[in-house]
């Protein structure tokens, strides 16, 4: 392949990303009711083009499963733990019940979804650092396994399933993401245990990758939709963040994790 086809879809993708990023920040720098809405409002829409990819015949139920997962997301987060993790799962159950394709896996990924829009939410409450380390981390090894799986290429990291993954590529995220890890530490708002734990989390984004590959490649779709230009639908752009939040959360209630803290560490 030519040199120009490779990178033919780089300028779209980068004024979307650009577009995205900027958005982004702005909401997360608010926080509160804007970063909510906007988490409730991805949310909303990566469970509508879940639907939609595993059962495209349905017009209407993809449309109430969304406002279901907007309602579900809404009391799980004015509820306590314990009764916020049964209401998260409300989408999914609904995606288990009514007719479509592989619907063990999308009542799972459908879960996975509601558990990342949760635990954003969750870690926009003790500040921004979180959220941006995250950000950071999930954008840096993306962009890095981007150029470094075109540029390098080489051997495929799972060619069932997501057949333009390369191991370079994924090394490549891996390290991108330990970058960010440190950058973080030097800037003296986490503690060195975050070198480690950036990658385990990118690697955990990657997969949350894979999986929302491996549903399209079932379905015979190539994007969950065509909402931002160049990237796709919403899930195919935010599938690895889906990952790494769950990633985050799941570790978060196995052991202390050193998160990145706004202000100086100890401070």
């Amino acid at each position: 392949m030519s040199v120009p086809g490779r990178w033919a879809d780089l300028r779209t993708r980068l004024t979307s990303a650009a577009v995205m990023v900027a958005v982004g920040a702005l909401l997360i720098w608010l926080g509160g009711l804007a970063f909510f809405g906007l988490v409730t409002a991805l949310t909303s829409v990566m469970i509508w083009e879940l639907a939609v990819v595993t059962a495209p015949a349905e017009r209407r139920t993809p449309l109430v499963l969304a406002a279901v997962a907007a309602l579900a997301l809404l009391v799980a987060a004015r509820s306590d733990q314990a009764l916020a993790a049964s209401f998260l799962l409300v989408p999914a159950l609904g995606l288990a019940m009514t007719p479509r394709r592989d619907r063990r896996l999308a009542a799972g990924y459908g879960a996975a979804i509601l558990v990342a829009g949760f635990g954003l939410v969750s870690l926009r409450t003790g500040g921004e650092a979180a959220i941006l380390w995250l950000v950071a981390v999930v954008v840096v090894s993306d962009v890095a396994g981007y150029f470094a799986g075109r540029t390098i290429g080489g051997p495929k990291f799972w060619p069932a399933i997501s057949p333009k993954k390369t191991w370079a590529g994924t090394a490549a995220g891996w390290t991108g993401a330990a970058v960010v890890g440190l950058v973080f530490v030097l800037a003296g708002t986490a503690g060195w245990g975050l070198v480690v734990l950036s990658p385990l989390v990118a690697l955990a984004g990657q997969m949350g990758d894979i999986a929302e590959s491996w549903i399209k490649r079932r379905a015979g779709v190539k994007d969950a939709s065509h909402l931002i230009p160049g990237h796709g639908g919403v899930l195919d752009r935010f599938d690895a963040m889906t990952g790494a939040v769950v990633a985050v959360m799941v570790l978060g209630l196995l052991v202390p994790l050193p998160l990145p803290v706004s202000g100086p560490v100890g401070g």
